[in-house]
């Protein structure tokens, strides 16, 4: 769909109150998203259909935008139909890496991260999904051989690396996971933290969510065992540190299998090649680690 076209039918959505203005919001890698302001003020406007290659179904995604919302963790749906969904705009700035690991903000974003797991659920109406790692590895690996990716060659090592770390990963414990927890997905507007988007939302290990919050934002091993620590409120066990840092690499895993299916897939206009570049470097050096404890 053209930007023309799309502009066209956010322009006639019912909720809009006297003549609008819409500006791109940038960012985004797997959905396109507007900033729309009428006369009541500033809205954001999800575009994004189903996209099973990714586990993302947006019924899901909007269940659980709800039930955080209920929480008291993410802004308000406005409204939602189709593949248009216009929230609540919350004047803030997105976090960048630094901004995650840095010493006085870490605990405010694992606190975040813990009340989306405990009270999301209390909140949750409906059909939602489970989002199983491992099997979106195989799955990925599945479509990559079927179209022909340029990476087929790494297909089959990446699927047995994937098939054991679900062995050493486990026994499971089970949580609804936010499950993409990347720097932009938290805001900050200056007196609280907002968590935001959903695609990938389901229930699921707690320490996947904690794999990919460390992989994803640098964090060091002294703040990885922090996290543990505060996350469990108990000292970390080498058991639980074992299968922490396998789901960790099950996470970058994922994040990589992802780009490379979103570089034959996508239309949206970022460099998934070096996106999976840096994941694979990423993951291969977690596993190195990993498998030299």
């Amino acid at each position: 769909m053209s930007q023309s076209d799309l502009l066209a039918r956010i322009r006639k959505l019912p909720v809009w109150q006297g003549e609008i203005t819409a500006e791109p919001l940038t960012g985004g890698i797997t959905n396109v998203n507007y900033k729309v302001t009428d006369t009541t003020g500033s809205y954001v406007v999800r575009a994004g259909d189903d996209i099973p290659l990714h586990q993302v179904m947006r019924f899901n995604e909007l269940a659980a935008n709800k039930a955080a919302h209920a929480a008291g963790l993410s802004p308000a749906v406005i409204h939602a139909s189709g593949d248009l969904t216009v929230l609540e705009f919350i004047p803030s700035h997105t976090l960048s890496e630094e901004d995650v690991r840095h010493p006085d903000m870490l605990p405010h974003v694992l606190e975040l991260v813990k009340a989306y797991h405990r009270k999301v659920p209390l909140h949750l109406r409906g059909p939602v999904l489970v989002f199983w790692v491992f099997h979106v590895i195989r799955d990925y690996a599945a479509t990559l051989t079927d179209r022909g990716s340029t990476h087929s060659a790494l297909i089959s090592e990446l699927v047995q690396t994937g098939n054991k770390l679900e062995a050493e990963a486990g026994p499971y414990d089970m949580v609804f996971g936010h499950n993409d927890l990347l720097c932009g997905n938290f805001l900050d507007d200056g007196n609280r933290l907002w968590l935001i988007d959903f695609d990938y939302a389901g229930f699921n290990s707690p320490l996947f969510d904690l794999g990919g919050l460390a992989s994803n934002n640098g964090l060091s091993q002294e703040q990885e065992n922090w996290m543990l620590e505060s996350y469990f409120e108990t000292l970390v066990t080498d058991d639980l540190r074992h299968r922490y840092t396998a789901m960790k690499c099950a996470s970058l895993l994922r994040e990589t299998m992802w780009s490379m299916v979103s570089e034959i897939t996508s239309d949206i206009d970022f460099d998934y090649a070096a996106y999976t570049a840096e994941n694979l470097a990423r993951f291969r050096a977690a596993l190195s680690d990993f498998n030299n404890t």
